[in-house]
C-alpha cells in the first residue's frame, strides 16, 4: 500500500542535485538506516545523472511504500532518450558508453534491494529501484 508519491524532473545537472536531495530526506522518512540511505542515495544520484546525460532528461517517480512491516522507496527513472541496444553489456561491471567508470547501471543494481530496467533502441529507458527497511 502506497502512503504517499510524486515526481520531479531530471533535466539538468542542477536537478541530480535536487534529486538526491529529494531522495534524502524520502530515505529518512521512511526510516531506513543510514548505511542504507546513503545506498539509495548514490544509485538515485547515478540513475538521474544518466537520464540527464544518457536520454537527454526525464523524470524521476517516487513512491514511499509500506508492506506488511516493512517500509520502502521506490525510485523510477524514465527517459525518452535513445535507449539501451544491450541490456546484458549495459548491466556488466566496467561497461560504458561514455566517459564514465562503468559502474552506472551495475553498482546501482548492487545497492539497491530491487532493481527492473527496461529499455529499447528509440523507446528510452525506465529503471526502477527499492530501497527496503
Amino acid at each position: 500500500m502506497s502512503t504517499s508519491s510524486g515526481s520531479q524532473p531530471v533535466r539538468i545537472e542542477q536537478d541530480v542535485v535536487l534529486a538526491r536531495q529529494k531522495v534524502r530526506q524520502l530515505a529518512v522518512a521512511s526510516g531506513l538506516r543510514l548505511v542504507d540511505q546513503t545506498k539509495l542515495v548514490t544509485a538515485a544520484s547515478e540513475l538521474a545523472r544518466n537520464a540527464v546525460i544518457y536520454g537527454g532528461g526525464g523524470e524521476m517517480q517516487w513512491e514511499v511504500m509500506e508492506q506488511g512491516l516493512r517500509r520502502g522507496v521506490r525510485l523510477v527513472f524514465i527517459d525518452q532518450g535513445p535507449g539501451i541496444p544491450d541490456l546484458d553489456q549495459a548491466l556488466t561491471d566496467g561497461w560504458t558508453s561514455g566517459t564514465g567508470m562503468g559502474l552506472g547501471l551495475s553498482g546501482s543494481r548492487r545497492l539497491v534491494d530491487d532493481f527492473e530496467l527496461e529499455s529499447a533502441p528509440g523507446k528510452g529507458t525506465r529503471v526502477s529501484i527499492t530501497k527496503w527497511t
